[in-house]
């Protein structure tokens, strides 16, 4: 599909179209929530009537169908000749679908699939007045078997929509365009009813005429860029302000952030050059490069920052659907929506998310009647929340559901030969609940459509991983359970603590790291086989990681004292034995060459302050794959 010379227009489309879709997702759960919220139900009406006329511009004939059906059944809700009801809904919902399905399509210029016939004719059915439905749906039929004729299904709807509902055809498009050839103006009002005439809205539902060809008026849609246009300003006024935004191509803004990665690495490395020279005119110089590319670098990242929101906007839906199926009654509850993080995080906690709500909705909310013997309310809450933490994103899911029971979770452990029973009674209610997350897990008896194999948290622990967060769980039986997330603002730089093992340099993410001490080598202990160390009455594993990761660490002599740095993955906390603390630093990750992807437990590389190559550790990873 081309679109010629109208791609300024289709471009505006997928821009305001795009975000009137998102939006329509959420506020048709919220109608269903609130039946009788008449600004809810003209918001939906504007939306779906929005796109519908963009579309027209486009001469997208199968969209503006969809939309136009949509939009008659808001127009009978809100002059309340019928009610909202879950039914409905679902046939609303499922238009909605057929719509994203085609502005997806024409963002690829990829042909419409028009929405099935059958959806089309229950939503015309559906903008009838209750009652009149039935009628509607009997003449038809009627007209099929040869019991009625022309003459009595015309005055069918004469009765149905009044003698002087009928459009005036094209008599109506002629003065509406004389209105604005007369003065050179018109109203909100009269453009809006002008594109009705034109691209589909014509006559009721009922009406047999063909709807006519989506047309373009080519004097109309230079005024504007924007599919959904105002009307035309008075010649006497003032000049229209300066636009304020530029839409700038992705591409660019990484471009742009991967130049500032380069220039932190200079700022690093004229830092350590300053560092060793005596000069307090470069000393003042480099203070000032610091402070500009802070700066520079805060900017950047801004510019690449998009809400949660994004992502927030499909769980309304998500659970309102996930609920009906399992017959269960949930309400759901979000805060920290304009919450902004980096915008390829935004896209890569996407299903990660959505694989955890859902897993709430199955696993944690139990039905109305279990409810209710628990002494709880029938409707179950999940709460889905972020807010900024520093340099990170703190995201909670929380349910009022059954919880978890620590007992089941360590039975489980020793059934699928995770532990031996001495080893899983040892376990803490706290290790025991982040067992959701490994590998085959599950707790279910009987598969479900919606989780119980064992598959999908543990994927969704290592894509957390991957992007340098941690994932802990919180769980009170009968209670609830909350599931803590914590990433980075950013994937671009990162905060590390600089080691060194052997000469060789190595940075651990900050996030990772719990604290730092020096250590006796010779006053380790031996618990279970594998050494630990005994700090504040709290035993640490201990992994001496040059063994690991040096050639030839292993049969090096291992001095008398060392330092331990703590690490956390969730709530498990190891120490890592290191031969030198370096000092903290932002490094940028750099991917690794081809001979190296893959390596176990590295995550990257960098070049450090002092011009050398630092691989990045990724603490999980390496604890996996050696330990």
């Amino acid at each position: 599909m081309s679109f010629g010379g109208d791609e300024d227009i289709l471009q505006d489309f997928l821009v305001e179209a795009g975000e009137i879709l998102e939006l329509l997702s959420e506020q048709l759960v919220d109608l269903e929530q609130n039946p009788a919220d008449s600004d809810l139900l003209n918001a939906i009406f504007r939306g779906f009537h929005t796109v519908k006329g963009g579309a027209g511009f486009l001469q997208l004939e199968a969209l503006v169908n969809c939309c136009h059906s949509a939009e008659n059944v808001f127009d009978t809700l809100r002059n309340h000749k019928r009610k909202v009801t879950s039914e409905l809904m679902d046939v609303v919902l499922k238009a909605l679908d057929n719509v994203n399905a085609m502005f997806e399509e024409v963002r690829r210029c990829d042909v419409l699939t028009p929405a099935p016939q059958e959806l089309i004719e229950r939503l015309d059915q559906l903008a009838l007045p209750e009652g009149e439905a039935a009628i509607y749906s009997a003449a038809p039929a009627g007209a099929d078997q040869g019991d009625i004729t022309d003459d009595e299904f015309e005055q069918l709807l004469d009765a149905l929509n009044g003698d002087d509902a009928a459009p005036a055809a094209a008599g109506e498009i002629a003065v509406a365009s004389s209105v604005a050839s007369d003065n050179g103006d018109i109203n909100d009002d009269e453009f809006e009813a002008l594109l009705d005439q034109l691209h589909g809205k014509g006559g009721s539902p009922t009406a047999t005429a063909k709807k006519p060809k989506p047309a373009k008026i080519p004097t109309v849609a230079k005024a504007s860029a924007e599919p959904a246009l105002a009307k035309a300003p008075p010649r006497d006024a003032a000049p229209a302000a300066a636009e304020t935004s530029v839409r700038v191509d992705t591409k660019r803004l990484d471009d742009i952030m991967n130049m500032v990665g380069e220039l932190v690495l200079v700022r690093n490395r004229l830092q350590r050059l300053s560092d060793q020279s005596e000069d307090g005119q470069m000393h003042k110089a480099v203070a000032n490069l610091d402070v500009v590319t802070t700066d520079l670098q805060a900017a950047v990242m801004q510019t690449r920052m998009q809400p949660i929101k994004k992502v927030f906007g499909r769980f309304p839906r998500v659970v309102r659907d996930l609920a009906r199926s399992l017959k269960k009654e949930i309400n759901l509850v979000m805060h920290g929506e304009d919450t902004d993080l980096d915008k390829n995080l935004v896209e890569a906690l996407s299903d990660p998310l959505v694989h955890l709500v859902r897993n709430s909705v199955d696993h944690g909310i139990e039905n109305p009647a279990e409810r209710e013997r628990a002494g709880k309310p029938r409707v179950g809450t999940i709460t889905l929340s972020a807010e900024q933490e520093g340099d990170h994103i703190l995201l909670l899911i929380t349910d009022d559901g059954a919880g978890m029971n620590a007992d089941v979770l360590r039975r489980k452990a020793v059934e699928k030969g995770m532990y031996d029973q001495g080893g899983a009674d040892r376990l803490t209610d706290q290790e025991c609940y982040n067992l959701i997350f490994a590998a085959g897990f599950s707790t279910r008896d009987q598969v479900s459509d919606v989780s119980g194999r064992g598959v999908g948290m543990d994927v969704v622990k290592t894509k957390i991983s991957q992007l340098n967060g941690q994932l802990n769980v919180v769980s009170k039986l009968g209670e609830g359970s909350s599931i803590v997330i914590k990433v980075p603002l950013t994937l671009a730089i990162m905060p590390t603590l600089m080691i060194m093992l052997a000469d060789q340099s190595f940075a651990l993410p900050l996030v990772n790291v719990v604290e730092i001490f020096h250590l006796n080598l010779n006053k380790t202990n031996v618990v279970d086989g594998r050494e630990c160390v005994v700090v504040r009455d709290k035993v640490f594993p201990l992994f001496h990681i040059k063994r690991w990761l040096i050639r030839g660490g292993a049969e090096s002599v291992e001095p008398e004292n060392g330092h331990v740095v703590i690490v956390s993955m969730g709530t498990r906390q190891v120490g890592f034995v290191v031969d030198q603390l370096v000092g903290q630093e932002e490094v940028v990750i750099k991917p690794l060459g081809r001979g190296l992807q893959g390596t176990p437990g590295m995550a990257g590389a960098t070049i450090t302050g002092d011009g050398r190559i630092a691989l990045i550790i990724d603490v999980p990873s390496l604890l996996q794959h050696y330990s």
